[in-house]
């Protein structure tokens, strides 16, 4: 209902200076709601993970960025059907750029973040190959050599491999989550939390994180159509609107989550929703989309020219930086993330 509505709506929006104000307003509403609902969904999180007994970062990297992947999701999904898959790859590889280089940036930049360094390890491997595995896939299964000037191939069947990884993944993580529980399980100090929500039921629980997630969701999609209509009236080309604008608006989900856990000293959820949703760019966002499309999602010259390569070198800059960082994500660490975010970001335009 919200795929149909909310773009039908938009269109009819007039040209001109009338009718950018009015785009404005949406962009300024959407926001305001994605703060209201990651607050709702941080808070929640929390308490789950103190009431199941496992650790953060695994909720965030499992439940929470399940949900705040969904536009991501629904987007490249709906992109692939209409018959524009330049839009559903550039989609995940631009929120992989996204949420690694700004969100973690940005988070860290606010406040030094803390985390578990042997779970983080884990999962940054799993985020890492995750990236290496898309790269590897559109080589193989597009021109090889040749790739850098006629573009790759993700074929129909690997999209449902890709399926098939994304349910291993998630045991995997919620097994080994549940095995560290009880070495790190702590007391929630965040003040923003009223002590009577701990008293609330699994169930309510429940019921909150997923209110949080239809507010950050609902959102998302009022806001996805508005900054495509933007760069469709400014003649950006499809790929360029996908890796950079269409990606920030469906990762705002995980920024607003990223922040608001910065914000209330959740380091371990910042980071987890963050790996998370990239594993899961890959893994559901790449992979439903190929499986959806009958002859796969054809992968542009521009991904191996600049794209890919500007993901794996984000993904190789946080991996080491956890490798040489003890307990915290440092500022500077933030800085080096951001910068290359906008780096990335600011070529993608001018190349």
């Amino acid at each position: 209902m919200f795929d149909f509505f909310i773009p039908t709506l938009i269109d009819t929006i007039p040209a001109g200076p009338g009718g950018f104000f009015i785009l404005l307003v949406i962009i300024l509403v959407s926001l305001w709601l994605l703060g209201k609902g990651a607050d709702m969904l941080v808070d929640e999180a929390v308490l789950l993970s103190e009431r199941w007994g496992v650790p953060e970062m695994i909720i965030g990297a499992t439940v929470v960025s399940l949900g705040t992947t969904l536009p991501e999701v629904t987007v490249s999904v709906m992109s692939a059907l209409n018959g524009a898959p330049g839009l559903a790859m550039g989609n995940a590889v631009g929120s992989i750029i996204c949420d690694t280089g700004l969100i973690l940036g940005v988070s860290a930049l606010i406040r030094p973040l803390p985390f578990k360094k042997e779970v983080i390890n884990r999962q940054g491997w799993i985020q890492l190959g995750a990236g290496v595995l898309l790269v590897a896939t559109a080589f193989i299964f597009g021109h090889g050599t040749a790739s850098f000037t006629h573009g790759g191939r993700i074929p129909r069947f690997v999209g449902i491999i890709y399926l098939g990884l994304l349910v291993l993944y998630i045991m995997m993580t919620i097994r080994t989550g549940k095995q560290a529980g009880s070495d790190t399980n702590h007391e929630v100090t965040d003040l923003s939390v009223p002590a009577d929500k701990m008293q609330d039921s699994t169930i309510i629980i429940l019921l909150k994180m997923l209110f949080g997630m239809f507010l950050v969701v609902f959102s998302s999609k009022m806001l996805i159509p508005a900054v495509q209509e933007f760069a469709v009236r400014l003649h950006i080309p499809e790929t360029i609107i996908a890796a950079t604008l269409v990606a920030f608006g469906t990762s705002l989900p995980e920024l607003m989550t990223g922040i608001t856990s910065a914000r209330k000293g959740h380091g371990d959820l910042a980071i987890g929703n963050v790996m998370g949703a990239d594993i899961l760019n890959v893994l559901i966002v790449v992979g439903a989309s190929a499986a959806v499309t009958p002859g796969g999602l054809e992968v542009g010259v521009s991904f191996f020219r600049l794209l890919f390569p500007a993901m794996l070198f984000i993904l190789c800059v946080f991996k080491c930086s956890v490798l040489f960082s003890n307990k915290f994500l440092k500022r500077p660490v933030g800085f080096v993330l951001l910068a290359a975010y906008v780096v990335v970001t600011v070529l993608s335009y001018l190349l």
